[in-house]
C-alpha cells in the first residue's frame, strides 16, 4: 500500500490521568508501532484528553492541573497533543460525545488542531498540496521541502509547534495564510483519516459490565470509530470479547496490539503512583516523568491519603 491508500489514524485516550503516568504515553508509542506494522495505517496523531472535574471520582484533582501535568508529560513528543476541550465544557461528557466533537471538528476546519493547555484551537489548517509548484504554506525558514504525510506533525516552528494538521478530504479548499496571499486556492488529495479509542484492556473488560456503559454509545465507540486495545497483565482480550454482544459484532474494528515488548503495564495506574507519592516511596520515578514529580511537589498535590 502507499502512503496515500493506507488509513490515516488519529489516536485518542480519554481518562482521569490523575496524574498521568510514564505507562500512558508508552501506551500511545506501543499502538503506533503496532499499527504502523500492519502495513495498513499511518499514526498521524495522538490526543490526551483528561476527563471533566465532575467525573467525581474520589480524589480526582482539579483539571487545571491535571492538564498541567498532562502537557508536562507529553512535552518533548512531536505527536501526542493535550486537549482540553473535554475539561472546559459545563459538566462531564460521555466518551461516545468526546470522540464525536473531535470528528465534528475535524470536518468543520477540514483538519484536526490540537491545542496545547494554554493555547486555543486558533491555528489556520495546513494541508499537503497535489501539484508541484512551491508554494511558501510554512512561514519557517527551516522547512525546506514539501511535508509528506509521515512528516505533517513535525515541528514547523514555534508558532505551529502544539498542533496536528491532516489533509482534508475534499477536492479544493481555500487555505488562507495571514502572512501571504489571502484566498490562495489550492488542491488537495482525499486520505482516509480515522479516530481510534486508544485504551487498556480494563477499559475493554469494562465494556462488559451490564449497565455501565451506554449500549448506544458502545455501537458507536466501537462500531463507527474503532478502539485499540493495549493489553495489561496479560489479560485474555479474546475472552474478554466474547462476553459482550457488541464487542463480538464489531471485533474487526477492535485492535489488540500485540507486541515483543514484555514490561509490565502495571507503570500505566496512576492509583499506584499517588499511593508512592503518599508513602514517600522513591519508586514513583518508575511510574511518573520527573517534570510530572516536580509539579506534583511545588503543588503539593497527592500528599494526603485523601488524594
Amino acid at each position: 500500500m502507499t502512503e496515500t491508500t493506507k488509513t490515516h489514524v488519529i489516536l485518542l485516550a480519554c481518562g482521569s490521568f490523575n496524574p498521568i503516568t510514564k505507562g500512558h504515553i508508552q501506551m500511545f508509542e506501543r499502538a503506533r508501532d503496532y499499527l504502523h506494522k500492519t502495513g495498513r495505517f499511518i499514526v498521524i496523531g495522538g490526543i490526551v484528553s483528561p476527563v471533566h472535574d465532575s467525573y467525581g471520582k474520589q480524589g480526582l484533582v482539579s483539571s487545571r492541573h491535571r492538564l498541567i501535568m498532562c502537557q508536562l508529560a507529553v512535552q518533548n513528543s512531536d505527536w501526542i497533543r493535550v486537549d482540553p476541550w473535554e475539561c472546559y465544557q459545563d459538566t462531564w461528557q460521555t466518551t461516545c460525545s468526546v470522540l464525536e466533537h473531535h470528528r465534528d471538528l475535524m470536518k468543520r476546519v477540514t483538519g484536526c488542531i490540537l491545542s496545547n493547555v494554554n493555547t486555543p484551537s486558533m491555528t489556520p489548517v495546513i494541508g499537503q498540496p497535489q501539484h508541484e509548484t512551491p508554494q511558501p504554506i510554512y512561514q519557517n525558514s527551516n522547512v525546506s521541502t514539501k511535508p509528506t504525510a509521515a512528516k505533517i506533525l513535525g515541528k514547523v516552528g514555534e508558532s505551529l509547534s502544539r498542533i496536528c494538521c491532516v489533509r482534508p478530504p475534499v477536492e479544493r479548499f481555500t487555505f488562507v495564510d495571514e502572512n501571504a496571499n489571502l484566498g490562495t486556492v489550492m488542491r488537495y488529495e482525499e486520505i482516509e483519516l480515522r479516530i481510534l479509542l486508544l485504551c487498556g484492556s480494563d477499559l475493554l473488560e469494562s465494556f462488559c459490565i451490564p449497565g455501565l456503559w451506554n449500549e448506544a454509545d458502545m455501537e458507536v465507540i466501537v462500531g463507527d470509530f474503532g478502539i485499540v486495545v493495549v493489553p495489561r497483565d496479560a489479560a485474555d482480550t479474546d475472552r474478554i470479547m466474547n462476553h459482550s454482544s457488541i464487542l463480538r459484532k464489531y471485533k474487526n474494528n477492535i485492535m489488540v496490539v500485540k507486541d515483543d515488548i514484555n514490561h509490565p503495564m502495571s507503570v500505566v495506574s496512576s492509583t499506584k503512583s499517588r499511593l508512592a507519592l503518599q508513602h514517600g516511596d522513591g519508586h514513583v520515578v518508575d511510574y511518573l516523568s520527573q517534570p510530572v514529580i516536580d509539579y506534583i511537589l511545588k503543588s503539593q498535590l497527592y500528599i494526603n491519603a485523601s488524594g
